[in-house]
């Protein structure tokens, strides 16, 4: 009898109340996934557990998700904010 094949995991929708499942689904730790936002590994976990997540970062992160900006974008972006304080 042919085996039936296990269906595929299926990656949570991106928002920010769900973060970390989506973050584990693309298989990035905290520095991987957070660092790209300007955030540290400590400050990604505490969003993850208990702490709001500014609008300015949830903004950046949920267009990342969407496939709206992409890493370089997103690198660059950061590098002209920080070179503009």
């Amino acid at each position: 009898m042919p085996r039936i094949p296990a269906p595929a995991k299926k990656s949570p929708k991106p928002a920010l109340h769900n973060v970390r499942e989506v973050r584990l689904a693309r298989g990035e730790n905290q520095l991987q996934f957070w660092s790209r936002f300007g955030v540290t590994q400590s400050g990604g976990s505490r969003y993850e557990t208990s702490r709001d997540i500014p609008v300015p970062t949830g903004a950046l992160v949920m267009l990342y998700l969407t496939g709206t900006i992409t890493d370089a974008e997103l690198a660059k972006a950061i590098k002209t904010a920080k070179n503009n304080r």
